[in-house]
Formats: structure tokens, C-alpha cells, sequence
């Protein structure tokens, strides 16, 4: 069991330390009480950074609490019946506690009041997690813990507070992210109450943004998968789900199954996150969508010998439907899909010693071979226990991409149109086939600057239209 205790406020930053501190004394003057909830206390016990900061207001009605603090700061209404106020000028939201009741099917199917007087225990009756069900009151220095959260952070549980827990089927998505963030168990109960969960029509945007909380802050990404996998939630995701006791030849994966083999490729991302959300997503997805070809493309050869030939390519279309149920960002898909495509290259180019053309051309299909280098270094490490060095073609490449400046852009062309008019072209279509055609010189090594390109093209090419 970790040893935990009363959150802790020095993880804030000091000037909304001080904000914070200032609601909380304009809300008690007022006749009320404010208490510090969810993810804020629980991060605080844990002595992790807080950076949005959440109270709940009791005992002060709605017109009285937006009084007393907008007479001080200014405020963001968010909805009527939410009762939640924005302070503009840090990231403090000061809400009251709400009464709510299942109206149909579907995430936001809620009928919800806001009620200053609802009993604290009530209101942490709520929320999804016991570990987001503590409460702390900075100015006494409280804690009230109803659920006993303190108890299960304490021995890295994830239980759910109450039956109310099964009317919001996103939380079961929560509960992925939560046990790979915080290295929890969950509950037999818990388990069991996933399970009696169906996804109903759970908004896309509102799923991605668990994934991405999965992938950006999980320490152990593959415990998630596995919770999945436990809640029998996997079925909602069958492109994930067909991996499951897909073979593979145990002399290159003695781990098991693509699936077991998944969660270790982004358990060994996760260990090597640079910190930039967009890189990360971008690598982390193409590190979960990896191997989904796999299931189409594994077959036994005689000897027993299990092959999965060409299953990058295969999975870039099953990746593409996964990802598109996901999430509309078709921008952040573009760049997934083709370092699934790719992710064999590194090794394979490598084992041939491959030319500097092959390397630009490389380039030139996954746009970042940093990126892709990533991607194939998780999926070397996903293989535990072989070592120990099991991804040597990852600095062959490295240098041999910086060498060529296309480690993190494709080549750029260096004719340009422009450049064609220049040499006595005229503008049309048909510069569009030059221009492809001596792009294609370029990578492979025939000039290596304007001046180069432009005498390739005199040599090679005679000007049409003039």
C-alpha cells in the first residue's frame, strides 16, 4: 500500500494558488463553503501537478454565489442548470452540486438541477470513482472522504461509488485511462458493472479524448487495453478485439499474441514520450494501429512457421476505419496511417544496407522518418524478453536520415515550376509530369541543389510550348 495523505496545494501554480484561496474566503464570507473535488484532490494527494482547479459550492445559492465572486472576478456562465462559473482569469472552475436523473439513452440523456443544500455525501454519490470522490475545503484543511477514495489510492484501486456509476457508459472509457495513469486495479464489482454497461451513442469526440488521455499520460498504456479486454468493452473496438489470440512465431515474439504484443509496444512508447502532445498522439496512435493487419495476414507455413507477410500495408486500411470511428481529425489520420505502412522499413533497410535514394524515398512516403523511428523502436522493445539491443537499425537509419536533412521533413523539391518558366516553359498541365519526373532524379541522388536541378533538366528535357 503507498502511503498517502491530505492533498497537497504547492503543486499549484502560486498565482492561482492565491485565486483559489481568495474564492474560497469570498464564498465562506458569503455564507457557503467551497471544497476542492475530483481530479484537483486527487492529483494533490498523489503530489502530482493540478492545473485545473475544481470547487464545489455548498450552501450558497446560484445568484448569491455568482454575486459574491463576480463582484471580485470575471466570470463565465457555463449553463443555467450546470451552475458552473469560469473564472477568465485562471483555470478554476467553481460549480454547485447537482442533482441528476437518467432521461433516455445516450451520454448527455440527463436531466440535471443545480442544489446548494444537496447533502456532500449525496453529491459525491455522483461522480464516477471513489478517487475522484474526495473532498478537501483548503481554508479548514478538511478532507471529507464518503466513499473511502483516500483508502483506494492508497492501495491503487479503481472502484466506482455508487449505481449511479453504470448511467454514463463514458466512464467506463474513464476507467481505461485512469488505471493506465495511476497504475490502479479495479474491483471485482467494478469489473462487473462495466460490463453490464453498453456503449450506446457515445459522442466520437467525447471517446477520442479518453483515448488520448490513454496514450499522452498512461505510464502503462497496455494495463488499459487489458482493462478493455477485461470489461469485455474490446468487442466495441473489433479491429482491437481480432488481435487477441492472433499467433505469432515465438522465435521473434516470445511475448505471445499481436494483442499481448500491443499493449508492450505502447507501454515502451510510453516510457519514451517527448512531451509534445502532437508527436506523441501522432506516434502513439500509429503504435497502437501498428499490427491490426496482422489477423488478415497470418497464415502457417509448412514447418509450422507462422508468417504475417504483408501485413503493414494490409493494416493501413483496417487502422483507417478504427481511427476514423475515433475521431474526424483527417489531418492527425493522414499522418498515422503511413507509419502503420511503413513501420517494417527501418529493419528492412537496414538488413540491406539500403542506398541514400531508398532513404529519401522513405522520406518522402512517411514525411517524418523520426516519427517512424519511434514507431519501430516501441515495436522492437514490444517483444520482451529478446535483447539486448533488439531495434540496431534505429541509429543506421538516424544517421543516415540526418545525413540527408530528411530525418524530420520529406526532401523538398528543388525545381520548381517557377524554375521551369525560367527554362523557356510555358505554363500548363503538362509541367506537372516534368516537374514529377525530375522530382524523382532528385531522390535518387542525380543533383543535389538548384543550380544541379536546372542543369538536369536542360540535359534531359526539351521546353514545350515556345
Amino acid at each position: 500500500m503507498a502511503k498517502v495523505g491530505k492533498p497537497n496545494l504547492d503543486r499549484i501554480e502560486a498565482g492561482h494558488r492565491e485565486i483559489l484561496l481568495r474564492v474560497c474566503r469570498l464564498v465562506d464570507e458569503a455564507g457557503g463553503r467551497a471544497w476542492l473535488v475530483g481530479g484537483t484532490v486527487r492529483d494533490g494527494v498523489l503530489g502530482s501537478s493540478q492545473r485545473d482547479l475544481d470547487l464545489e459550492v455548498f450552501g450558497l445559492p446560484g445568484p448569491d454565489l455568482r454575486a459574491a465572486l463576480g463582484a471580485v472576478f470575471a466570470l463565465d456562465l457555463v449553463g443555467e442548470s450546470f451552475g458552473i462559473l469560469k473564472l477568465r482569469e485562471a483555470p478554476i472552475d467553481v460549480g454547485l452540486p447537482r442533482r441528476e436523473s437518467k432521461a433516455g439513452q445516450g451520454h448527455r440523456a440527463f436531466d440535471v438541477t443545480a442544489d446548494p443544500d444537496l447533502p456532500l455525501a449525496d453529491a459525491a454519490a455522483r461522480r464516477d470513482f471513489t478517487i475522484n470522490a474526495i473532498y478537501f475545503d483548503p481554508l479548514q484543511d478538511e478532507v471529507a472522504d464518503p466513499f473511502g477514495g483516500l483508502s483506494d489510492l492508497g492501495h491503487r484501486l479503481l472502484r466506482h461509488t455508487s449505481p449511479a456509476f453504470g448511467e454514463d457508459p463514458l466512464r467506463v472509457l474513464r476507467g481505461m485511462q485512469f488505471v493506465a495513469r495511476f497504475l490502479l486495479d479495479v474491483v471485482p464489482g467494478t469489473l462487473a458493472e462495466c460490463r453490464r454497461i453498453g456503449f450506446e451513442e457515445l459522442p466520437s469526440e467525447r471517446v477520442f479524448e479518453e483515448w488520448k488521455k490513454l496514450i499522452l499520460q498512461g505510464e502503462e498504456p497496455g494495463r488499459g487495453l487489458r482493462f478493455l479486454r477485461d470489461t469485455t468493452w474490446l468487442r466495441f473496438f473489433p479491429e482491437l478485439e481480432a488481435t487477441v489470440g492472433c499467433p505469432q512465431d515465438p522465435r521473434h515474439h516470445p511475448e505471445g499474441d499481436v494483442w499481448t504484443h500491443t499493449g508492450h509496444c505502447l507501454d515502451a512508447f510510453a516510457a519514451e514520450r517527448t512531451d509534445d502532445p502532437h508527436e506523441d498522439l501522432v506516434v502513439g496512435l500509429a503504435v497502437l494501429c501498428h499490427d491490426l493487419g496482422k489477423p488478415l495476414c497470418t497464415q502457417v507455413e509448412s514447418g509450422g512457421r507462422l508468417r504475417a507477410l504483408g501485413h503493414e500495408k494490409a493494416g493501413v486500411e483496417v487502422a483507417e476505419h478504427f481511427l476514423a470511428r475515433l475521431t474526424n481529425q483527417r489531418k492527425l489520420v493522414l499522418q498515422v496511417l503511413p507509419l502503420v505502412a511503413e513501420h517494417m522499413a527501418p529493419s528492412q533497410l537496414a538488413k540491406a544496407d539500403a542506398s541514400d535514394a531508398a532513404v529519401r524515398r522513405l522520406a518522402k512516403r512517411v514525411g517524418r522518418i523520426d516519427r517512424l523511428l519511434r514507431v519501430a523502436r516501441a515495436d522492437a522493445l514490444g517483444r520482451p524478453p529478446l535483447g539486448p539491443d533488439p531495434f540496431p537499425a534505429g541509429p543506421w537509419l538516424s544517421e543516415k536520415a540526418h545525413r540527408l536533412s530528411v530525418l524530420e521533413a520529406q526532401p523538398e523539391a528543388l525545381v520548381q515550376g517557377r524554375d521551369l518558366l525560367q527554362l523557356g516553359w510555358s505554363a500548363g498541365p503538362h509541367l506537372k509530369e516534368i516537374l514529377d519526373r525530375v522530382y524523382e532524379a532528385q531522390l535518387e541522388g542525380h543533383f543535389m541543389n538548384i543550380e544541379g536541378g536546372q542543369d538536369y533538366v536542360r540535359h534531359h528535357f526539351t521546353p514545350k510550348g515556345k
